[in-house]
């Protein structure tokens, strides 16, 4: 049965996941929001949808009533998506953002099935040079950004779908890390 192999295949990979590094990623999070830096969030794809996500779960809520936190998804503006990519390509769609909403002291978090999109790693480069800490979460071994990014997690998969779900319970597990340390 092609269901009962997926949901297996999730549940090995998320046996492989350990809670202390899960909750040490996380919490990088909090002291930025709690400076009243913002988290600048990309990624292409179902990685958009889960920065736009992440982004929503955090200005709005998750679980707990709190203020909204500063958090932006850089994959949301497609007047500026499409005007970036059409003056400078789209390997600067999301760098350029960095450099224009980004200050020392904010955080990108950069989400990527594989870790070797041409834009995230412009972004990440970007990042590095206005003093911006980068966090990656990744998948398929971590690819270019894993040495790029100033703390990574990597799930182990190599299959994209199962790589996404991860990401979106890891998505779901930072935000009420988030809350409880914001709390």
């Amino acid at each position: 049965m092609v269901s009962e192999k997926y949901i297996e295949e999730h549940i090995a990979i998320c046996k492989q996941l350990s809670a202390k590094d899960i909750d040490k990623f996380a919490k990088n999070i909090i002291p930025v929001l709690k400076a009243g830096n913002k988290l600048l969030i990309c990624g292409n794809g179902g990685s958009a949808a889960d920065a736009q996500h992440f982004a929503a779960e955090l200005v709005g809520r998750y679980k707990t009533e709190r203020n909204g936190l500063p958090a932006i998804a850089l994959t949301t503006d497609t007047s500026v998506l499409t005007a970036i990519a059409n003056d400078y390509g789209y390997e600067r769609v999301f760098s350029r953002q960095v450099e224009a909403l980004g200050a020392k002291g904010d955080l990108l978090f950069l989400i990527s099935t594989s870790g070797n999109s041409p834009n995230l790693l412009k972004a990440a480069e970007k990042a590095k040079t206005i003093g911006i800490r980068t966090i990656g979460l990744l998948g398929r071994g971590g690819g270019k950004l894993k040495n790029m990014c100033d703390l990574v997690f990597v799930v182990p998969s190599d299959n994209t779908p199962r790589i996404q779900e991860i990401h979106s319970l890891l998505i779901h597990i930072i935000c009420e890390v988030v809350d409880d340390g914001l709390g």
